[in-house]
């Protein structure tokens, strides 16, 4: 089934990136479809939406759900909902732009080829952590938009987002795929044709990850 292979798509890229990581399953808007939604490592949510009516509201290991998919088993692993501690974007969202989805890509492989040459040679240099590297990176706005109809301040995409949206395989290959930029209240996504990814502008120059970064 489509929903299945979708959803152990998005799990086993999720649990690569973050071995303990959770997975919240919503009732989407349309019938007969599920939201996945998770959190980075970098404090970016993600989400993809698949067919088949899920079990409601409930939270749960990646992992365990996607050994269990694994297995062509459809019994729920151990409920977490208690361990899901980060809000939604606000399921109403405005679009800022369309960007083309081979840019986003270019975007996400000129910060890898920046952390490896860093890495290896420094910066003007001088030898930099690569943990600090990986953070500066991450905060770095690659990609500023303006809304033009209506007219709005400028929309800044950080790094972390285009991570999370190419780490997560939400952009695709197709030489003419678009990735959309939009806003909801103070949260700044990017929609892929196979998923999203948001962040709360608010919160993410707060934002220091321990583990885990996009790049290795």
């Amino acid at each position: 089934m489509d929903g299945i292979r979708d959803a152990g798509a998005f799990l086993a890229r999720l649990v690569r990136l973050e071995r303990v990581a959770l997975v919240r399953l919503r009732p989407a808007a349309a019938p007969d479809r599920t939201a996945l939604w998770a959190r980075l490592p970098w404090g970016v949510l993600v989400t993809r939406t698949v067919a088949g009516a899920g079990p409601g509201d409930v939270t749960v290991a990646a992992g365990d759900l996607l050994a269990e998919l694994t297995a062509g088993r459809s019994a729920l692993p151990a409920r977490r909902d208690a361990q899901w501690r980060w809000p939604l974007p606000p399921p109403a969202s405005r679009l800022a732009e369309t960007l083309p989805a081979a840019e986003v890509r270019r975007v996400a492989d000129a910060a890898a080829r920046a952390l490896r040459d860093a890495t290896a040679h420094g910066v003007a240099g001088r030898a930099v952590g690569q943990r600090m590297l990986r953070d500066a990176l991450l905060d770095h706005v690659p990609v500023t938009v303006t809304p033009d109809d209506p007219p709005g301040e400028p929309v800044q995409v950080p790094q972390r987002l285009v991570q999370g949206l190419v780490r997560m395989g939400f952009v695709g290959d197709e030489p003419a795929g678009r990735v959309q930029v939009r806003t909801a209240g103070r949260w700044v996504g990017l929609v892929g044709p196979y998923g999203a990814a948001w962040s709360q502008t608010a919160t993410d120059l707060a934002v220091r990850p321990v583990a885990n970064h996009p790049f290795g």
